[in-house]
């Protein structure tokens, strides 16, 4: 048979295509469980509870599915409500009270937990600090040794300089006192 060699945009689409398929189901699989657990169905419980990304949950033929386990089990909480299975005012004030205490546990550890990464951001940035200081001190040892290198140049050329200065003025006071010697020997004439 003459079957047409598939591209690798074919085998990329077919593999995205049971991707999302994979996806959806396991969604929808999650949101039947949720409905017989009885938790709370939102788009974002679902989406969490799947392992999945939000965007999916609203995708077409999803939210339909999504949106109609919420309205069965809103009305299956007005119908437990009219029947009298709401819980009592105390059960309820029992239920703020642990939440509270849950919620403050929380704000402390969360606030453990700032301070931890606030301690650990500090020492990053210190040696961060320490990192750059210590490479400026290395630039700055380099130069000073640069220059004096330079400077020490500089000094011998100076001093080569002032050798020769010297000897010039030797010279030149030498070839003075020469051209004083030879002027009173041509001034005293032949003699």
């Amino acid at each position: 048979m003459n079957q047409a060699k598939r591209t690798p945009g074919d085998v990329l689409r077919a593999s995205r295509k049971k991707d999302s398929q994979t996806k959806r189901a396991k969604v929808l699989a999650t949101l039947e469980a949720m409905a017989e657990r009885g938790e709370t169905i939102s788009f974002t419980a679902v989406a969490r509870a799947a392992g999945v990304s939000n965007w999916l949950v609203y995708a077409e033929g999803v939210r339909e599915q999504i949106e109609a386990a919420m309205k069965n089990q809103a009305k299956a909480g007005r119908r437990k409500s009219q029947a009298g299975a709401d819980a009592s005012a105390a059960s309820l004030a029992t239920d703020l009270a642990l939440v509270r205490e849950e919620n403050k546990a929380l704000r402390e550890e969360r606030d453990r937990l700032k301070k931890a990464v606030q301690r650990s951001l500090g020492a990053q940035l210190d040696q961060a600090g320490t990192k750059e200081l210590t490479a400026r001190i290395d630039e700055l040892l380099a130069a000073v040794e640069r220059l004096t290198v330079e400077r020490d140049e500089i000094r011998a050329e100076r001093d080569e300089l002032r050798r020769k200065l010297t000897e010039t003025e030797d010279d030149l006071a030498a070839a003075r006192e020469a051209g004083k010697r030879m002027m009173r020997h041509v001034n005293r004439g032949p003699q």
